[in-house]
């Protein structure tokens, strides 16, 4: 009687023993929340699997709610939030969060992520997932991705420089890129002009200087013609730099264009792990 006692109080110790060696992912998994859409037109199914598969209408949206006792949520210890794809997909598609924080991807993705940079994620409501046309949109995962450190900026570009209509541009030279390493940030300081009436968007393109080719670290974002569309309301745009990046820019500097966009300044922000108690 005694053995089997103490075997029961095993099994139950285990049972109740958080799960340490499990995916950190899963903890901050969010795709549950997503059970709702925007335009009743629209239609849902929730899988076997925990996919969910979408079928959206332009410019509605697959809808999350974050509320908690009826208020917004803090996300200020989250870096991002990523939206994971059973397949490509195959029209453009946006991660709106609380209808002020966008990020587009362009069709043919398999993962868009939306970093917080710059922007307040302390009032947190709800996030849609949308498409610019009708599109199937299947969706395996969505979860949030914690901040594991500190950013450090530092400007490396300063000025005024009012784009127009791709009338004006800039370049930053290569040797600024020198203390540049895989997984920094480029970040652009900027206003949207809505002075003009026949603006009703604004565009940033980057490329390495005295070339054609558009950076590799916003990719998913990027148009048909190559560019991001800016965020009316925001102050800053960032871009993660890959390994290719940093050689090529290393090589050529940068070059930035775009439509109607106003950019002030230019940083460089790096990165500064914490450090856990067995490194010191």
């Amino acid at each position: 009687m005694k053995k089997l006692l103490m075997l029961m109080s095993s099994v139950l110790l285990v049972a109740c023993m958080p799960n340490i060696g499990g995916n950190e992912k899963d903890d901050l998994d969010l795709t549950s929340k997503f059970n709702s859409t925007w335009n009743i037109y629209e239609s849902f199914v929730t899988n076997d699997d925990g996919t969910i598969t979408y079928h959206a209408l332009p410019w509605g949206g697959l809808v999350g709610s974050f509320k908690e006792r009826n208020m917004p949520v803090d996300w200020s210890a989250y870096e991002s939030i990523t939206f994971e794809f059973a397949e490509p997909t195959k029209v453009p598609t946006q991660i709106m969060v609380s209808d002020q924080l966008k990020t587009t991807g362009k069709a043919g993705i398999s993962s868009l992520t939306c970093y917080f940079d710059g922007s307040d994620v302390t009032s947190v409501s709800e996030v849609a997932l949308q498409s610019s046309d009708t599109s199937v949109v299947t969706v395996k995962r969505v979860y949030l991705n914690p901040v594991n450190g500190t950013w450090e900026s530092s400007p490396i570009w300063t000025g005024n420089c009012a784009f127009g209509n791709w009338e004006a541009g800039f370049v930053i030279k290569p040797e600024v890129f020198e203390t540049a390493n895989e997984g920094d940030k480029l970040e652009f300081v900027y206003t949207t002009d809505q002075s003009i009436e026949e603006s009703r968007f604004w565009l940033i393109k980057t490329i390495y200087n005295e070339t054609e080719n558009t950076l590799q670290g916003n990719d998913n974002e990027l148009n048909e013609w190559g560019c991001v569309l800016l965020n009316k309301d925001a102050k800053t745009y960032r871009i993660v730099l890959t390994a290719k990046d940093i050689v090529n820019l290393r090589k050529t500097g940068l070059y930035a264009s775009g439509h109607y966009a106003i950019v002030s300044q230019v940083n460089l922000v790096k990165k500064k792990l914490a450090i856990s108690p067995s490194d010191v």
